[in-house]
């Protein structure tokens, strides 16, 4: 892609999030949102592949959907109310419909049918992209309208981390279950959002640098599926050896960094009176550790289908910066010992 073309298109997807973050107008922030999937469609479609184009025409018809349904339900509220301030939407039904749109564009449960789907059909980079920072609008907004249905946001909640959990379980490529674990960490942070909001944003974050850790290293290493993690070892030991921690603190195992949100959140969840909710989803953690297991199992205990006498493989140089790789590595492995500094930072 043409530098420029490349340049004017990330500036309107950051352009896109902020504007959404800095309105209290409904139709500014929806302003935002477009500015935002307009951005992000050519991205998608730029290596004019047949799965490239189709993932590009779904995602793009999903958030139309959500961004239609976000602008009926704000429209009608100011038609009742006779304001557009994004804190004041008071009625029930529509803030329940706002809340369903939001759960539209970001891909939770049961409105998650197109993420699998477009993931698949994006490179790694648009993929991390679509992951992480495209999430930060819908959530800027489900922060600022303080969703006043509990019962909505702890059903979508559990069925996203069940989903989450079980879709990731039969999947060979590594972009699928990566949206399959996106999934399940968004049902996190919408469990806890109307209980304490920073918590949500602190989940938000962590989920943002293991993810960021995840996508670099497969687009190091090339691999797409789990059959080609097993040639990791041999062209890169030592980042194969690294790779394990980076996993399961996705799968949320203490004492790595992604244990923090969800001992946070089932805390909070057990301070709240609701254990039967902290106990599911504390089981569906499990479904997810499994298919992050068979991950490091494929890469680091397997080798690829080789004759003995067979060489290694060449270990060309990689033209790949490696410092944001290393950075995000080690946010990702270490630190769970900074969990009291980083409450205190997102708690206002």
């Amino acid at each position: 892609m043409n530098p420029y073309i490349l340049a004017t298109l990330l500036f309107g997807l950051g352009l896109g999030t902020t504007i959404t973050f800095a309105s209290s107008h409904w139709l500014l922030a929806w302003m935002g949102l477009e500015m935002n999937t307009l951005a992000i469609i050519p991205l998608m479609a730029q290596h004019h592949h047949p799965r490239a184009v189709e993932a590009a025409t779904k995602y793009f018809l999903t958030q139309a959907t959500a961004a239609a349904m976000l602008l009926f339900a704000s429209t009608t509220n100011a038609w009742l109310s006779g304001q557009w301030e994004i804190e004041q939407t008071s009625h029930p039904l529509l803030a329940s419909i706002i809340t369903l749109a939001l759960a539209l564009k970001v891909g939770l449960a049961p409105l998650h049918m197109w993420l699998p789907e477009v993931l698949q059909g994006l490179s790694l980079t648009t993929g991390l992209v679509l992951s992480t920072w495209q999430k930060l609008a819908p959530f800027a907004l489900l922060l600022q309208i303080q969703p006043n249905n509990p019962t909505l946001l702890i059903l979508l909640g559990i069925t996203s981390t069940l989903v989450g959990g079980w879709g990731g379980l039969n999947q060979t490529q590594l972009r699928k279950i990566l949206a399959y674990s996106s999934i399940a960490h968004l049902g996190w942070m919408i469990l806890v959002l109307q209980f304490c909001p920073s918590l949500t944003l602190l989940a938000l974050l962590t989920y943002f640098v293991m993810t960021f850790s995840t996508f670099l290293v497969f687009k190091t290493n090339e691999a797409t599926n789990i059959n080609t993690l097993a040639t990791s070892w041999a062209k890169m030991p030592a980042l194969t050896s690294l790779a394990p921690l980076m996993l399961l603190s996705l799968a949320g195992l203490p004492p790595l960094t992604g244990f923090m949100p969800k001992w946070l959140i089932l805390q909070e969840l057990t301070k709240q009176d609701l254990p039967l909710t902290a106990t599911i989803a504390a089981l569906t953690a499990l479904l997810s550790l499994y298919f992050y297991l068979r991950l490091s199992y494929a890469m680091t205990l397997t080798m690829s289908p080789n004759n003995l006498t067979a060489t290694t493989p060449w270990r060309l140089n990689s033209n790949q910066l490696t410092l944001p790789l290393a950075t995000s590595i080690m946010a990702t492995a270490l630190l769970l010992p900074l969990t009291p500094a980083l409450t205190a930072l997102v708690t206002p």
